[in-house]
């Protein structure tokens, strides 16, 4: 009697023949851990109707030899279901029965039927249908239950079922001697795979234990290569087309995981890696742009222009960036996320990046290509004809070979993501409203005018696009190009503390540095930005390896000269190419610090924060110089003239007291004097206000005769830059010659900042605090 099977279920018949008598036994494959999974090499139902129709027995003959247990057969049914005793797998937990209409379900865990209702024993006779499981679908840390929520749902050619059939498709039309030697090939190559767990069971179990113990990309991938190297270059090949969208995905995690899963602080020293997570803390991120200038101050309850600060209502989630929407309630193609430079832009880059490459967000984003502007900056250099010319399948192909033929980038249902950061790299201005537009993805031009179309909207219409730039680059973008605006407001106190705590195993000395920085308001303040933070947990984890440092608080100028240093350092890595070991300034470097000190001298002479584009030409620097390259400048929103401040109102003071030393020590000049100022008794001749006592009674004088908190601040940095450690050690090589002649007269400043003090405790109360600090900063030497 022949036995037609649902083409669901994975079919195995053995005939045994004892004298050519013997009857036929048939038997039935159970379901594997994942379920009998149909796929394009199972028999179709048209098959088995035929071989009905012709009287010929369907069967299906073993990729592997199979030993029948010895088992009682069920006389009523004459058919036998056998489940394997094989530990069934994560996900045999999820998989769930379901009857069809008309159909029987035996329990495969027991051959008895007494539990069978009567009126399904009635129907004994027909045929029995033994519905076996559909694949499981992905196991998702939380429910989706819409389009925006975390962490998204795959695209089904890239998710586990799909995956699953396709190996299997590609190896079920191996010959049993083929697919024999390609299991004698696929574990020898893995270390974490047996001879036995290779060759036990048969072909779906084969597949189920690869994928739960390899991962998808690794399993797929492996296939491929093992296909190819037994000679099977058709099936690899048609396995490599059949899984093209997941196998992309699978390179891009790969490569993006690669590159961001260990952080690069400062100088990069050879073995000293330190993982991403390890560290990393999510600044906020606010949809309202105010220019990102915290307005804190330690002596003054506002800047002298007025600064606007976001609501924690406007704060959303780095991974929930490209799930904002527009005003319309349509979904934002184009988010643009600007800050002022050490806000973490690059951080937040590489995180959203790391978390949709390792499955923890984003994961309906089929893929992330990251295509920077320093990318199509270097495009636009390049010599050659070919890349002077390009189509944006040109430039993902060239930076993502793995990217070729990639059709569906253009259906409907291709969701995915352009990265393109450091917007203020491409050095040439773009032109956003005449460039050519380009309405397709191969048509080949300049790479000026390729970017431009990518933000129009006109190519990779699917894309969504997440631009990242200094306020002062991203301004140049039409607003009506730009769907959503968020900016990085840095850490909260919370946050600091969050950061500085999981740098170090060590927690007492991470109670130790996070009680020392406390120590002193403006660096409480300056630390909501992320790489002050960072330099403040560097420069402690060393300070606290000598004995008896932390017994006094810390100088407060060291940290404001390492920020004048590492971003004009940056200015030269990141915008004129140049190598860690060139950093050398040059003249034209010095010449800019030295100009935006002085304009920040002038700016707090009339006791002002903000500039425009004519107030620096006033002092013969660059304007992008100041305002883009610098780092020590962002752009503030505004609706008619575009106004530039400070990162902060004290970088402005501390710039203003740089300017002021540079000149008294590179040409022997005190800037302070004034004929508005009176001269004091103390120093009787113009001669001696140039000595360095001279620059600080100058100083003192316009300290004391103005409200608290105009010249505080200035006054502390100037006597901190008299410190030898400070001039001599720190901006050595950088502001300053080596080998300088030593600045006399330091202690003549002493008494006199000391005779400050007494007077102070009689006339000027308010002012003994900030004079004793000013004398500090100038005298100790723990660090």
């Amino acid at each position: 009697m022949t036995r037609n099977m649902d083409p669901d279920t994975e079919v195995e018949s053995i005939f045994r023949h004892e004298n050519g008598e013997e009857e036929k036994k048939k038997w039935t494959r159970p379901p594997s851990s994942y379920g009998s999974m149909k796929s394009d090499s199972d028999h179709t139902m048209e098959d088995v109707e035929e071989g009905k129709e012709e009287g010929v027995a369907v069967t299906f003959h073993p990729p592997l030899p199979v030993v029948q247990p010895d088992v009682l057969i069920n006389d009523g049914t004459r058919m036998q279901m056998i489940r394997p005793d094989s530990p069934e797998t994560y996900y045999t937990m999820n998989t769930q029965h379901t009857k069809q209409a008309g159909g029987l379900v035996i329990d495969t865990r027991s051959s008895d039927l007494g539990d069978v209702p009567e009126n399904d024993l009635e129907d004994a006779d027909e045929p029995l249908l033994a519905d076996s499981p559909e694949p499981p679908m992905p196991v998702e840390p939380e429910e989706t239950t819409s389009e925006n929520s975390q962490p998204g749902t795959l695209h089904p050619e890239q998710d586990l079922p799909h995956i699953f059939k396709s190996i299997q498709h590609v190896l079920t039309s191996l010959p049993f001697k083929d697919l024999l030697t390609f299991k004698t090939w696929f574990y020898q190559c893995e270390r974490d795979l047996s001879q036995k767990q290779a060759m036990e069971g048969d072909l779906l179990d084969f597949v189920d234990m690869i994928l739960e113990k390899l991962g998808q990309d690794r399993s797929l991938s492996h296939t491929i290569q093992t296909l190819k190297s037994i000679g099977k270059i058709e099936e690899a090949d048609t396995l490599r087309i059949m899984c093209k969208r997941a196998l992309v995905r699978f390179q891009l995690q790969q490569e993006l995981s690669r590159k961001y899963k260990y952080i690069h602080e400062g100088v990069v020293q050879a073995g000293n890696q330190t993982l991403f997570e390890s560290i990393y803390v999510e600044p906020q991120i606010s949809t309202c742009g105010y220019g990102g200038v915290d307005p804190s101050h330690e002596f003054r309850p506002h800047p002298p222009t007025h600064l606007k600060v976001p609501s924690p209502h406007t704060f959303v989630g780095l991974n929930d960036l490209l799930r904002l929407q527009k005003e319309d309630g349509q979904p934002a193609r184009t988010v643009v996320t600007t800050g002022f430079a050490g806000m973490g832009m690059s951080v937040s880059k590489a995180k959203f990046c790391l978390n949709w490459a390792e499955m923890r967000a984003n994961k309906d984003l089929q893929f992330v290509f990251k295509l920077s502007f320093r990318n199509f900056w270097t495009l636009r250099q390049n010599e050659s004809h070919i890349a002077k010319t390009m189509s944006i399948m040109d430039v993902l192909e060239y930076y993502y070979p793995e990217c070729k033929d990639m059709k569906y980038l253009e259906d409907e249902d291709c969701k995915f993501v352009i990265v393109m950061d450091s917007l203020d790299c491409y050095r040439e201005p773009l032109d956003w409203l005449n460039a050519p537009v380009i309405n397709d993805n191969v048509t080949k031009v300049t790479p000026g005018v390729l970017v431009v179309n990518i933000v129009r909207g006109t190519v990779l219409r699917g894309a969504r696009v997440w631009i990242l730039g200094r306020r002062t680059a991203i301004s140049q973008i039409p607003t009506q190009f730009i769907d959503v605006f968020t900016e990085i407001q840095g850490f909260s106190d919370t946050m600091k503390d969050e950061y500085l705590t999981k740098r170090y195993e060590d927690a007492a000395l991470a109670a130790k540095i996070v009680a020392h920085y406390k120590l002193l308001p403006s660096l409480v303040i300056l630390t909501r930005q992320p790489f002050v933070c960072w330099m403040v947990a560097t420069m402690f984890k060393r300070s606290f390896k000598y004995r008896g440092y932390g017994e006094n608080p810390p100088r407060l100028t060291p940290f404001y000269i390492n920020v004048l240093v590492v971003q004009m350092n940056r200015r030269l890595e990141f915008y004129y190419g140049k190598a860690e070991n060139e950093l050398k300034w040059s003249p034209e470097d010095k010449h800019v610090a030295t100009k935006i000190g002085k304009m920040a001298f002038k700016m707090l002479e009339k006791d002002i924060s903000v500039f425009c584009e004519e107030d620096v030409k006033e002092y013969g620097v660059s304007f992008k110089e100041v305002t883009l390259l610098s780092g020590l400048c962002t752009e503030l929103p505004s609706s008619d003239v575009k106004r530039f401040c400070f990162i902060h109102f004290s970088v402005q003071e501390f710039m203003a007291a740089v300017y002021v030393f540079t000149m008294f020590r590179e040409e022997s000049k005190n800037v302070l004097e004034s004929m508005l100022l009176p001269r004091t008794k103390f120093f009787a001749s113009k001669d001696q206000t140039r000595s360095v006592a001279g620059v600080v009674q100058s100083a003192l004088t316009r300290t004391l005769s103005s409200p608290l908190g105009h010249y505080d601040m200035f006054l502390r940095f100037l006597c901190g830059l008299l410190a030898p450690d400070c001039h001599d050690i720190q901006l050595a090589g950088f502001l300053f010659r080596y080998h300088m002649p030593k600045v006399g007269g330091l202690d003549e400043t002493q008494r006199l900042l000391k005779q400050a003090i007494k007077t102070a405790e009689v006339k000027n109360r308010d002012r003994v605090g900030n004079l004793k600090e000013c004398l500090r900063e100038m005298i100790q030497t723990d660090e």
